[in-house]
C-alpha cells in the first residue's frame, strides 16, 4: 500500500509529503529527504558522488536558501558519497550514528567501485569533491532533536537491520527510514542482521501513532501496512532458511526457490544467516 500524496508542483522533482517536508528521487532510485524550517533546512542523504550531489544541491536551492544540515541514514555509498560536495558548499554538520561514521571511514574506499557506472570520477577517487567524508555529528544512543526553526526533526536508532547502524529521521508525520524499508525491490541483505531487522521493523510499525508516511531508502512512500508486510515476509523467509540450515543433510541452496525474494537476495539472505550463525557459534565457543 503506497501513500497518495501529490506534489505541490507537478513540474518540480520534489514530492511534498507534508508542509515543508519533501522527497526527491536521485540515482540508484535513492530517496533524498528535505525538511525546511524557518532558520535551517535538513537534507537526508546526499547521493552517490559529486555529480548526484550537485544535482540534489541545485534542487534543494530551488526550494530554500537557508543554511543546511545533512543526515546520513547509513554508510552505503549511494547514501553518503555526496558528502564532500555538500561540505564544499559550506555545509558543516553531517549527522549519523557513531557506528555509521566509523563504517564510512573504514569502508568508504572499498565502496568506490559500487558507483562506477554513474560516478566514474568518484569511483576512481579523482577530481573535485571525490573524497570520503564521514559524519562529524554523532547520535550515540539517545535520540537527538534538531531545531530547524519552528520545525523539530528527531534522529534515532531502533536497532540493527539493513546494517548495524541505521538511523531514522522523523519530521512531522513523516519518517525517513533509509534502507530499513524497501519499496519496489527486495531488501538488501549483504551486511544485514535479518533476525534483528524483523524486530526493528516491529518497533517501527509501533510508531504508527506518530508517523503515517514512511519514506523508504528506495521506492515510493508507504503506509504502516507495507512496513508490516515487509516484516512478515522477512520473518517467513528467515524461518524457511533457518529450517534448511538445521537440516544438515539438505543442500541449503534448495531453499532459494521457495523464498519470497528473487534469487540474488535469497542467496544473500542465506549466506548472511549462515555467516551470523557461524560467528555466534565461534563466540560461544571462545
Amino acid at each position: 500500500m503506497t501513500t497518495d500524496v501529490p506534489s505541490a508542483d507537478t513540474r518540480s522533482p520534489w514530492r511534498e509529503l507534508a508542509p515543508g517536508i519533501y522527497m526527491l528521487r536521485a540515482g540508484f532510485r535513492m530517496n533524498v529527504g528535505l525538511v525546511v524550517g524557518t532558520e535551517r533546512a535538513l537534507v537526508v542523504d546526499t547521493g552517490a558522488g559529486p555529480i548526484s550531489a550537485a544535482e540534489v544541491y541545485s534542487h534543494v536551492r530551488d526550494v530554500t536558501a537557508l543554511p543546511l544540515i545533512v543526515v546520513n541514514t547509513h554508510a552505503h555509498a549511494d547514501h553518503f558519497f555526496g558528502n564532500s560536495y555538500f561540505a564544499a558548499q559550506r555545509v558543516e554538520e553531517f549527522w549519523a550514528t557513531s557506528r555509521c561514521s566509523a563504517v564510512q571511514a573504514e569502508t568508504g574506499e572499498e565502496q568506490r567501485t559500487l558507483v562506477a557506472a554513474v560516478e566514474p570520477a568518484m569511483a576512481a577517487g579523482d577530481g573535485a569533491h571525490a573524497g570520503i567524508l564521514p559524519a562529524n555529528r554523532l547520535v550515540e544512543g539517545k535520540p537527538v532533536d534538531l531545531d530547524l526553526g519552528d520545525v523539530s526533526v528527531t534522529l534515532f536508532h531502533l536497532g540493527r537491520g539493513h546494517t548495524d547502524h541505521d538511523l531514522l529521521v522523523g519530521a512531522g508525520n513523516v519518517l525517513f527510514t533509509g534502507d530499513l524499508v524497501e519499496e519496489g525491490a527486495d531488501p538488501v541483505f549483504e551486511d544485514s542482521f535479518p533476525i534483528d531487522w524483523v524486530r526493528t521493523l516491529g518497533k517501527m510499525a509501533a510508531l504508527e501513532d506518530l508517523y503515517d508516511v514512511f519514506v523508504p531508502g528506495h521506492g515510493e512512500p508507504v503506509a504502516v501496512e507495507e512496513v508490516v508486510t515487509q516484516l512478515n515476509k522477512m520473518r517467513s523467509a528467515i524461518r524457511v532458511t533457518r529450517t534448511a540450515m538445521d537440516e544438515a543433510s539438505v543442500d541449503m541452496t534448495k531453499a532459494i526457490p521457495i523464498l519470497p525474494y528473487g534469487p540474488e537476495q535469497s542467496r544473500a539472505l542465506l549466506i548472511r544467516l549462515r555467516t551470523l550463525a557461524h560467528w555466534s557459534w565461534l563466540t560461544r565457543k571462545h
